[in-house]
């Protein structure tokens, strides 16, 4: 059953607002995740918050019910608890009513599946990296895989922007040279944005395994990486502007890919 939790002074909705901190999600190990659908979804993955928060008008919503029903049975903890302490937690004036905390999870490169693998070197924007997981995960990618220095996945910024695709996408941390290792023994080919590169042909085919290399914001891939690419692409520009966001970019390269393999896999 259910505690209630009134005061904005209680340790553990201190310890949940603190997970806006990336200090307090390496201390707690925990992340946080907004909203019902989010909280739904994770849970068909088979994926269940820690500690499941909700108000009192949530409960009057069935899914919602059964949500928390179920979480119950498995144990959560489940907190109701007013929509002004919910606004705190959230830093949101409109809180959603139900908020979930959700413990890390790393999958190793090793785990990694899928005709297309995305690697991220160095991006320090969340809402890009949140953007990315999502337009994986709608392309049916088979993981994201981070590369030296980059922002949190688990910020609270990437997880909204990823629209609940964190928890359908395998995520990982590697070096550059665990990623040529992984390429070399997957037969893969690795496709990097850069402005030394050219477009590709509109009928070569996509190869069986991909690696879609992408470098940060400010600089691009550094040289080393750029080297080991089988293919430098340059996106074609007609307008104005010069350049595209990283998490377009990303997405232009993910659907041609999928494009070459006729959509395989789409849903009708």
């Amino acid at each position: 059953m259910a505690h209630q939790i009134t005061s904005a002074s209680n340790p553990l909705i201190k310890t949940l607002k603190s997970l806006h901190a990336k200090k307090g999600r390496a201390e707690s190990g925990l992340f946080l995740a907004e909203g019902a659908r989010l909280a739904v979804e994770a849970a068909d993955l088979g994926v269940w918050p820690e500690i499941l928060l909700f108000s009192p008008a949530a409960t009057t919503r069935e899914q919602v019910r059964t949500l928390i029903d179920e979480a119950e049975r498995r144990r959560v903890r489940t907190i109701e608890t007013s929509e002004t302490v919910l606004a705190q937690i959230s830093k949101r004036d409109n809180p959603q009513t139900v908020i979930g905390a959700y413990r890390q999870k790393l999958s190793t490169l090793d785990d990694l599946e899928g005709a297309t693998i995305v690697a991220l070197e160095g991006v320090r924007d969340p809402g890009n990296l949140g953007t990315i997981l999502r337009t994986a995960d709608s392309t049916g990618a088979g993981g994201v895989v981070l590369i030296g220095e980059s922002c949190d996945p688990f910020s609270v910024e990437a997880v909204r922007a990823s629209m609940g695709s964190l928890f359908a996408m395998k995520l990982a941390r590697a070096s550059f040279d665990e990623v040529m290792h992984y390429k070399t023994t997957r037969g893969a080919e690795m496709f990097g944005l850069s402005l030394k590169g050219g477009p590709l042909d509109s009928g070569t085919p996509a190869p069986a395994k991909a690696i879609v290399l992408m470098g940060n914001e400010q600089s691009g891939l550094p040289d080393h990486m750029e080297a080991a690419c089988d293919h430098l692409v340059k996106l074609p520009m007609r307008g104005r502007a010069d350049s595209l966001n990283l998490a377009i970019a990303t997405g232009v390269m993910l659907y041609d890919l999928w494009r070459r393999r006729g959509y395989d896999g789409a849903r009708a």
